[in-house]
């Protein structure tokens, strides 16, 4: 066992965990600093395996409301209108994600310059939301009306585009359709939770036959950093974005995807 190995393991679980809910690029970012620093994941194995870590991690913050809608569902409309909006919110990125993964994976997965212009378009975008966004109408989360959840489920697909990110634009989408900054935030968590499981449960199935017992420790050692970070950031940020927005993090964004087309032309990537 390559001790090298696993400190990589750890450094990309820490990066996984840290990114996967900031509207930052989780996919991204793994891809571009595994290159960097030459972690080496054949079939994806280790990024889809860590991936776990980050939802277990929300899911755990968040799992008095999991809790409450589970045992409510029989009994309380408001545990099945909170279901519902869920369900309804993830069907359009399953069923464009179910036909286009294989697409996704195999091509768009190794365009840095892809995920480059996604991170930059994403910033532009981000501070245009930010500055001309509609009036606020949804101050809770779990209050958003159907027709707008499935509508940041609408958004969502546009994660299926490396770089772009899976809560940067559910965010974008809760923010244009009338959330507010911590509700829409909350509301991508919320939404995270069924896409994250779905997306991860149909990865697995993809990559177990690659899954070796050499590569268990290193898999082991990114899952738990990926849980530990994501479990430590997650409220800091509702906390950050609801004080200061999300400016500081589209500037970031802009500044990564011109750094990252820089190393391109210059050919150290």
């Amino acid at each position: 066992m390559d001790i090298l190995d696993l400190l990589r393991a750890g450094f990309l679980g820490i990066l996984q965990g840290l990114t996967e809910f900031l509207p930052v690029s989780s996919t991204g970012h793994l891809l571009i600093v595994g290159r960097i620093i030459g972690y080496d994941d054949p079939g994806g194995v280790f990024t889809v395996m860590i991936q776990l870590g980050s939802i277990l991690a929300v899911m755990w913050l968040y799992r008095q409301r999991i809790i409450e809608v589970v045992l409510g569902l029989r009994t309380k409309p408001e545990a099945r209108r909170f279901a519902l909006m869920l369900f309804l919110a993830f069907l359009p990125a399953a069923a464009i994600g179910l036909v286009s993964s294989k697409y996704i994976r195999d091509e768009l997965y190794i365009r840095l310059d892809i995920i480059a212009w996604a991170l930059i378009l994403g910033g532009f975008a981000m501070l245009a939301i930010e500055k001309w966004r509609p009036p606020i109408e949804v101050k809770d989360a779990a209050q958003t009306p159907i027709g707008r959840a499935i509508g940041v489920g609408v958004f969502q697909t546009l994660a299926l585009i490396p770089g772009v990110s899976r809560s940067g634009a559910t965010i974008f989408g809760g923010l244009v359709l009338g959330l507010d900054r911590r509700a829409a935030a909350e509301f991508s968590f919320f939404l995270a939770m069924p896409t994250m499981v779905a997306a991860f449960i149909y990865d697995f199935i993809q990559v177990k036959d690659h899954i070796t017992s050499d590569r268990v420790a290193e898999i082991a050692v990114g899952f738990v950093f990926a849980f530990l970070s994501a479990a430590i950031v997650v409220k800091p940020f509702l906390d950050f974005v609801t004080r200061v927005g999300f400016g500081p993090f589209a500037w970031y964004r802009i500044v990564a995807g011109a750094a990252l087309l820089g190393m391109l032309a210059i050919g150290w990537l």
